[in-house]
């Protein structure tokens, strides 16, 4: 079953040595992308209470915050929402005014 991972950030530490290559693509309509992918298994690495609650609001249903180690294994396809803004404040469901989150599909052989 293909496995989709929910980050907040992306990090060199999540490779092993055998990963030469990798596809980074950014996501326009992120809502769109996991209908396509509904048959996957989804799995939060997001390591912010907060910023998970904001990616629940955007999604549409519940993203755990998980502050957890992660390593990308074969067939895995790692969709990371990238920040832009002013520091959440403390309990945020939604992006304050001025914040953004760009959506990459990151994907490695």
């Amino acid at each position: 079953m293909k496995r989709i991972i929910i980050a907040n950030a992306f990090s060199l530490n999540m490779l092993e040595v055998k990963y030469q290559f990798l596809e980074f693509s950014p996501v326009e309509d992120i809502r769109e992308f996991f209908a396509l992918n509904a048959h996957a298994a989804v799995e939060s690495i997001v390591g912010h209470p907060d910023t998970a609650s904001v990616f629940s609001s955007i999604l549409g249903y519940p993203v755990a915050g998980r502050l957890v180690t992660y390593t990308m294994q074969p067939g895995d396809t790692l969709v990371v929402g990238q920040y832009s803004g002013d520091r959440l404040p403390v309990g945020a469901t939604e992006l304050p005014p001025g914040a953004t989150i760009a959506w990459w599909r990151v994907e490695g052989n």
